[in-house]
């Protein structure tokens, strides 16, 4: 895949923020259960770094300046196999 082929984070962010503007829609906002499953992968690496989920919940609200809890990181986790059903 050729560097025009791929998008970063922060341009795929601001192409569905363009896309969204364009069509008269607001912000889109995720629940904690969504966004916790969009970070797993994240996750995932924190965790095999040593990380506790308090540790990665304080590097989210250092972030974002929102709260989560360790709970709500171990419950809403989505798994390897979750993220991957096929062996993606």
């Amino acid at each position: 895949m050729t560097q025009d082929d791929s998008f970063t984070l922060d341009e795929s962010i601001t192409a569905q923020k363009a896309l969204r503007s364009a069509l008269g829609l607001p912000e889109e906002v995720f629940p904690v259960e969504a966004f916790v499953g969009m970070v797993s992968d994240e996750i995932e690496q924190h965790r095999k770094a040593g990380k506790s989920d308090q540790d990665i919940a304080a590097i989210i609200e250092q972030a974002t300046g929102k709260r989560i809890s360790a709970e709500a990181i171990a419950e809403h986790y989505a798994t390897s196999e979750e993220r991957h059903p096929h062996g993606e």
